[in-house]
């Protein structure tokens, strides 16, 4: 996962494909830029996501839009470039763990 992080840390931008935009849309009134959003805001929880990878490793992130909204978000990474693949408001058990994670990076944050 550390390979992915720095893979991540130099993603220059954002490679979209029209279908996946207008089908998150469609499916879940998620638009673009709230899935970019997500990706500068904390907390950005992010796990591979072998089970769906084949030609090319996938990962989910857990995190929020700059409104606050909760999403789930499928993603590649294709050279410096992160591309969607798909996008939808977290279940009850994303936001729990979302939620854990949170709580785990504010009680890390008032360590002494």
């Amino acid at each position: 996962m550390a390979n992915t992080l720095k893979q991540l840390l130099g993603c220059t931008g954002f490679q979209w494909d029209d279908s996946n935009t207008d089908k998150n849309w469609i499916k879940h009134k998620v638009s673009w830029t709230e899935c970019e959003e997500l990706f500068f805001n904390e907390l950005l929880l992010i796990t591979s996501d072998v089970e769906h990878s084949g030609i090319e490793p996938r990962f989910y992130a857990l995190g929020q839009t700059d409104a606050g909204r909760l999403l789930f978000v499928v993603f590649t990474l294709r050279g410096e470039l992160l591309r969607v693949i798909s996008a939808r408001d977290m279940s009850k058990r994303e936001k729990k763990e979302y939620k854990g994670g949170r709580s785990k990076a504010d009680s890390e944050d008032t360590e002494v």
